[in-house]
């Protein structure tokens, strides 16, 4: 009797699954979430928090240690011209941005918005652009913006529209619109996107009982499509808005923030700092800064357009 009695148990014991199966077949959600938690912690937390104890310090030119001083970064951006210009270059560039992106996106999404044959090929292709990492569009752009053999610089310069040898990358009133040029032409495909799939989900029965109410395609346009495409328009923008913020790719690869100062933005403004000067204190606190306005802009943004994300 005893010896089946320690059997039974010990056959119980063989069955039972061991601990990893056990938290595999959990329903607690902590194991699915503590892979995702520990990169959250390893690449977000951890380089905010050290962001922050690094911008609470003063680099000495002298000794070039770090000494401890939490408002001497932040009275030095507030008080430094350059700074004020990056800002002001940041919130133009993502302005213009995002303007024509949003014109070209809901231009090209109404002309590809059909099943007739060939479109969805076409559809497909915007995806492209997508694939190409930026700086790898910026060389692109930085070759063909050449005065010397560049196709778009002699392109412009046939049309009259450049003098022979301009550079447009080179010159302070342009380069801004070359490095634009890039960001416009690998983003419009995301915003032609996004575009299509809130255009292909409206319905279709206030289209048609303003068709026979005579209603003209551009007063549909304005009149329906635009009203029930706010929801879609505003987050694409949100999100868009969020990465043009933070542009750096375009403007290190094809103009390194130059001529002069001409596209420097606060995140090349803090690369300079970082890369140029090794001063990562007062790098750290233009990151915070341009970390800073991304989420008062978005947050602004989401609650005048009732974003809910």
């Amino acid at each position: 009797m005893g010896k089946t009695v320690t059997l039974a148990i010990a056959n119980d014991d063989m069955h039972q699954p061991i601990w990893w199966r056990r938290i595999l077949s959990s329903e607690h959600p902590l194991p699915w979430l503590l892979p995702a938690s520990a990169l959250m912690v390893v690449f977000g937390m951890y380089p905010l928090i050290a962001a922050i104890w690094s911008s609470l310090h003063r680099k000495n030119a002298a000794t070039r240690r770090e000494v401890f001083d939490p408002a001497y970064n932040w009275i030095k951006i507030f008080h430094e011209p350059r700074m004020w210009d990056a800002l002001l270059h940041t919130l133009m560039y993502t302005g213009i941005a995002i303007v024509f992106q949003l014109v070209l996106g809901m231009l090209i999404a109404l002309l590809l918005d059909s099943d007739r044959k060939g479109y969805g090929v076409m559809r497909a292709m915007m995806t492209l652009p997508l694939v190409i990492p930026p700086a790898v569009t910026a060389m692109m752009f930085l070759l063909m913006l050449n005065g010397s053999f560049g196709v778009i610089a002699k392109g412009l310069m046939a049309l009259g529209l450049l003098p022979p040898g301009y550079t447009i990358l080179g010159n302070y009133s342009t380069a801004m619109a070359g490095v634009l040029l890039a960001e416009i032409w690998q983003w419009t495909p995301f915003m032609v996107l996004i575009m299509l799939a809130g255009l292909r989900s409206l319905p279709k029965e206030p289209f048609e009982a303003a068709a026979i109410d005579g209603a003209t395609p551009v007063q549909a346009f304005f009149k329906l499509t635009l009203p029930m495409m706010s929801k879609v328009i505003a987050i694409a923008v949100l999100i868009r808005g969020v990465d043009l913020l933070r542009a750096f790719d375009y403007i290190k690869v094809m103009t390194d923030s130059g001529p002069g100062t001409a596209t420097e933005t606060l995140t090349s403004y803090a690369g300079r700092i970082y890369f140029g000067n090794a001063d990562f204190p007062l790098a750290s606190t233009v990151a915070l800064l341009t970390l800073f306005l991304v989420i008062v802009t978005s947050t602004v943004f989401m609650r005048i357009f009732k974003v809910k994300l």
